[in-house]
């Protein structure tokens, strides 16, 4: 069984981005500029942008952080989204999810400029990587199929099954693990899956993200089966300092002997989460 290690992989990833950030600087071209949008003060909001933010430092690009308070009105959003675009020192930026029950998430989506949508969140470029073209991809499913290619994972013809359909992760990752360059035979699966155990178990690269931790048994993965966990669910713990822990939807410690390559969680596909949003600002900055 390998470990595959998401933190040091982003690590070498955010060093290639520092020294192309460089080089562009020393051109005489600006610093990519990256905003973050966060409403309210959900903990988990919280301390991914403040991660974002940390990683903007490290790689040399320009942050801000736009924040609102819990009762900003979907309009004062709508307006302030509406100034971002137009800016023209800003590359791309991001509005923090989940908001607040009274604003439309996919109104604020639509409302971005797809060409300052690093989220890759926006219909026209979920549509533009379902059918191929270039677009920023959503962050996660981009991490998981960057960690993918630098570990050198056999995909051509392999059975991978995602459990999970969302638009965020099981979605857009079902269509980059079908395409081409991958070309994996893709079954997306979920909560009324008839034959879950036995669908999971025919995998040869099995996914998870459905949220619901350590879901995954051992009886649901097929011996020297590649698995990524992409849970991150909060769970109560008496062993830490904090009193919780992260949980994946993979029973790790039952399910990794099993595997040829399994992700930790911590340390597996979040950081490449962080790194890919870096990635598509680069990209976006280059773009324009």
């Amino acid at each position: 069984m390998q470990l595959i290690d998401g933190k040091s992989t982003a690590q070498a990833i955010k060093e290639e981005i520092a020294a192309e950030v460089s080089t562009l600087v020393g051109q005489g071209k600006k610093r990519p500029h990256l905003a973050a949008v966060l409403v309210g003060h959900d903990g988990g909001s919280e301390t991914y942008v403040a991660y974002k933010i940390k990683d903007c430092e490290q790689v040399g690009f320009k942050s801000s952080l736009v924040r609102y308070e819990d009762d900003v009105t979907e309009e004062e959003l709508l307006d302030r989204i509406a100034a971002l675009n137009a800016d023209s020192d800003l590359d791309g930026f991001i509005v923090q999810l989940p908001l607040p029950a009274h604003i439309s998430e996919q109104k604020i989506i639509e409302a971005i400029d797809p060409a300052k949508d690093v989220d890759g969140f926006h219909p026209v470029n979920v549509g533009k990587t379902v059918i191929g073209l270039p677009s920023f991809v959503s962050a996660t499913p981009y991490g998981i199929v960057e960690l993918i290619k630098r570990y050198s994972i056999e995909t051509s013809g392999k059975n991978c099954v995602i459990v999970g359909r969302s638009n965020i992760v099981g979605r857009p990752l079902s269509v980059l693990m079908s395409q081409k360059a991958i070309n994996a035979t893709v079954t997306v699966a979920h909560s009324r899956t008839k034959n879950l155990k036995e669908v999971c178990a025919s995998a040869d690269i099995l996914i998870a993200a459905l949220g619901f931790p350590e879901f995954i048994k051992e009886d649901m993965v097929k011996e020297g089966a590649v698995v990524i966990d992409v849970g991150t669910t909060r769970v109560e713990s008496s062993e830490t300092k904090s009193g919780f822990r992260l949980k994946g939807d993979v029973d790790f410690e039952k399910v990794a002997p099993k595997c040829s390559f399994i992700t930790p969680v911590p340390g597996g596909v979040g950081p490449m989460t962080r790194v890919s949003l870096l990635l598509n600002t680069l990209k976006a900055a280059k773009n324009r």
